[in-house]
């Protein structure tokens, strides 16, 4: 029998693309520029070690982001990432630090029960006792400072957990 591998869930906004740190501009908190096409100095603070950091971990990417089909265009390039698959979410709604975010409930039925890393800048308690009590397999929800974004000691974390599957 075949197991599937773990899915690894890639917000972009605050995640690879670090924000509101010294030096940065801020960010809209839906992530996705009106024009994806002009230029933007933040761009600078991707890592783009991180891509290939990712890819050996040993997981199917997908992209979780506002940005949606975007991410490929614009983020991928920058990160040393392929075109990855992009989660199919609902519209971006307001957040409340209070209630599920307006990913969870999306990912968890994208994961299907495999094994998932969510990596964002935002994820509540609400959103981790909703993967628990929602999710059969085994979850990481990694929530990264977002001045600072995913690091490469990150992305070590991350593995560690993976090894333990």
């Amino acid at each position: 029998m075949t197991v599937a591998r773990p899915l690894l869930f890639l917000d972009v906004d605050g995640a690879l693309l670090p924000f509101g740190g010294p030096g940065m501009l801020p960010q809209p908190r839906d992530g996705k520029p009106e024009n994806p096409d002009a230029p933007r100095p933040e761009f600078d603070f991707i890592d783009p070690a991180l891509g290939p950091l990712l890819l050996g971990l040993g997981c199917d990417l997908v992209w979780a982001t506002a940005w949606m089909g975007d991410a490929n265009e614009v983020i991928a390039p920058r990160v040393g990432l392929p075109e990855l698959p992009v989660a199919d979410l609902p519209p971006y709604g307001e957040w409340d630090p209070n209630t599920l975010g307006w990913k969870t409930r999306a990912l968890v039925r994208v994961a299907a029960g495999r094994p998932f890393v969510w990596v964002d800048d935002v994820i509540t308690e609400v959103d981790r006792w909703f993967v628990e009590l929602e999710h059969p397999g085994p979850a990481l929800l990694f929530q990264v400072e977002p001045s600072v974004g995913l690091t490469a000691d990150g992305v070590a974390e991350i593995a560690t957990w993976l090894l333990g599957l």
